[in-house]
């Protein structure tokens, strides 16, 4: 009787058991909301990792190797879990392992292998050409302070009236080859200009100031007429002038200075004395014949520049010079040349000539009357145009007017 009780106890807790599992199950809702179930999940896998990493460290002290990972003892107190889950901190990487020495010995720090060895030599290079460059503008600025260009701009100035533009065009020449010790051909300057505007007198005070700079030796003053009279052989005079250039450049040389030549009243040389002239402009000499200064005075061109000056009031010295290149060019092949540089001097004012009056009767010991001055003055040609007067013959007559006082 009990089998059979038993029998039939357990076929009806089969029978429950298929009517439940046949029967639907409907789910329930969940309390828990999926971020929170998804931070569940993020925390349990931080957890099972960071037990994994403490179980590999404590192995390795077990085995005598020291642990590159965290502190190996954990915390065995229970975990409370809340829904405040603590985001890991990430340890900042080192950028390189940190050496160790030990106190009694000295640190030997290896150089960066990525430096370039070459560095230090371009910083030493840089640093030697700089030294070079300051020290030759330093010798270019003695050389150009020897010759005293600055007293010599105050000089002309001072004492050659109306030609103000002609003396800053001969400055800047002056000055820009004497600034260097290198030259490809001698600085050749042609100064021309209409009868009585100080030609002569501004070619003077270059020789008087050259020679107190540079001695009586290395500066020439030429005169045509004195040097190469109108009965004398003509080829002899060009020969004795190409031996004093070469003599005086030889001595030149020998003392590292530049020679200067002024040679006046150009226009009454004959050709073969230009052509020798010429011969010593080229640029294919040697180097003493390239160091020298020629200054050429002459009253070629003047009708030309008494046109140009009358019929331009604001005309320059540099454009009334331009013009002049064809017409001395057709005189001779000199002016052609592509290393002279013609200046032209302009013609005075009455301003100008009154001043030349004042000059002139200071020297001689008359009293500077203005009212003197100016009856005096009035005395003289002038050409009258766009409300200014130019005197016909400049200066020239000044010294003859002075005297008859």
């Amino acid at each position: 009787m009990g089998d059979k009780e038993d029998s039939s106890g357990s076929f009806s807790e089969e029978a429950k058991t298929e009517e439940q599992k046949a029967k639907p199950i409907h789910p329930r809702p969940s309390l828990i909301s999926p971020e929170l179930k998804a931070m569940i999940r993020i925390r349990t896998k931080y957890q099972a990792l960071k037990r994994r990493r403490l179980d590999s460290a404590t192995g390795l002290l077990a085995s005598g190797r020291p642990s590159m990972g965290p502190d190996p003892s954990p915390s065995t107190a229970p975990e409370i879990f809340t829904s405040n889950v603590k985001q890991p901190t990430r340890r900042r990487r080192r950028k390189g392992s940190r050496v160790l020495f030990p106190n009694n010995c000295c640190k030997v720090v290896h150089g960066d292998k990525d430096r370039s060895r070459a560095k230090p030599f371009f910083v030493l290079f840089g640093i030697i050409v700089s030294l070079q460059v300051y020290n030759a503008i330093e010798n270019l600025d003695d050389h150009v302070a020897s010759y005293d260009l600055e007293g010599l701009d105050k000089t002309l100035r001072r004492e050659v009236f109306g030609q103000q533009g002609a003396i800053e065009e001969l400055m800047k020449h002056l000055q820009g080859y004497l600034s260097t010790y290198a030259h490809t051909q001698p600085l050749a300057l042609a100064l021309h200009g209409p009868s009585g505007v100080g030609k002569s007198h501004l070619g003077r005070l270059l020789v008087r100031h050259f020679r107190s700079v540079l001695g009586e030796d290395l500066v020439v003053q030429y005169f045509t007429l004195h040097h190469c009279p109108v009965q004398g052989d003509v080829g002899q005079c060009a020969r004795d002038l190409s031996l004093w250039v070469e003599e005086v450049v030889e001595h030149a040389e020998a003392q590292d200075k530049i020679p200067v030549f002024v040679l006046d009243e150009v226009e009454l040389m004959p050709a073969p004395l230009l052509d020798v002239l010429q011969g010593l402009l080229q640029p294919n000499q040697t180097n003493e014949h390239l160091n020298v200064i020629y200054v050429l005075l002459s009253s070629l061109g003047q009708e030309e520049i008494t046109r140009h000056i009358l019929q331009n009031v604001s005309c320059t010295a540099k454009s009334a010079g331009a013009l002049l290149r064809h017409t001395l060019a057709e005189h001779h092949p000199l002016w052609a040349e592509v290393g002279l540089d013609i200046v032209s001097l302009t013609l005075l004012e009455k301003s100008h000539v009154m001043e030349c009056l004042l000059e002139e009767m200071t020297q001689e010991g008359f009293y500077p009357d203005h009212g003197h001055i100016e009856r005096l003055a009035g005395e003289l040609s002038y050409f009258t145009t766009m409300g200014h007067q130019y005197s016909q013959n400049g200066c020239k007559q000044v010294v003859a007017r002075v005297n008859l006082l």
